[in-house]
């Protein structure tokens, strides 16, 4: 499925936001200098029992159709990775009308991380039970701990933990970088908008959010 994202002027809007300079989230570091990168690297900072969140530097996607290369970017800078977008965009052969599908994606977090960490999980749209909503807990968690980001497609709306409602119904790419409560609660890195770059969200929401799309864990 295509994800044919809509706003394509709040997009701009936030591509030239992100030009001008980082933003910081709540989980979320802006574009870091040379030193600081080289500090940084994989290593996730520990919370309290139950709970992870990994070292973001984020950006913003500079249009509207390269959410899939900026979630997987975002995902990627948590190992220290600096991947160029148009880069990445290439290897997933992304369009306006975006990136296909997840695993048009898994393959370049694979190759970007120099092993076969990444598998791809579709959930049907039908089918978000509890055994499923499980397993995106349980994949999350043990992502996580290795030091790793999650990219999801998703469309519709979700809201988050702060009652803030967020929508694509033409579908979306995002990053979850952290969990709390053993993974009851998620972080998620969202390119979209800046002024939105971190938010948290309860997992059984997120996973209704991935229904009839995927997951890279």
């Amino acid at each position: 499925m295509r994800t044919d994202l809509i706003r394509r002027t709040a997009l701009t809007v936030a591509g030239i936001a992100a030009t001008a300079g980082g933003i910081a989230g709540p989980a979320l570091a802006a574009q870091a200098a040379p030193a600081e990168r080289a500090a940084a690297s994989v290593q996730a900072e520990r919370r309290p029992a139950g709970e992870r969140q990994l070292d973001v530097r984020y950006e913003a996607q500079p249009n509207f159709f390269y959410c899939g290369p900026a979630a997987a970017r975002n995902a990627l800078s948590v190992q220290g990775k600096n991947i160029d977008v148009d880069t990445m965009a290439k290897e997933m052969g992304t369009t306006e009308a975006g990136t296909n599908s997840i695993n048009d994606i898994t393959p370049v977090l694979n190759k970007e991380t120099g092993r076969n960490a990444y598998h791809s999980t579709e959930m049907p749209a039908d089918k978000v039970d509890g055994k499923r909503v499980e397993k995106l807990r349980a994949d999350i968690v043990r992502a996580v701990d290795d030091g790793r980001a999650v990219v999801a497609n998703i469309a519709g709306t979700a809201t988050d933990t702060d009652g803030v409602s967020h929508s694509f119904e033409g579908g979306h790419y995002i990053s979850v970088v952290g969990y709390s409560e053993g993974g009851k609660t998620v972080t998620i890195a969202d390119s979209a908008n800046p002024d939105q770059a971190s938010y948290r969200i309860d997992v059984d929401a997120l996973a209704h959010w991935i229904a009839s799309r995927g997951y890279a864990s």
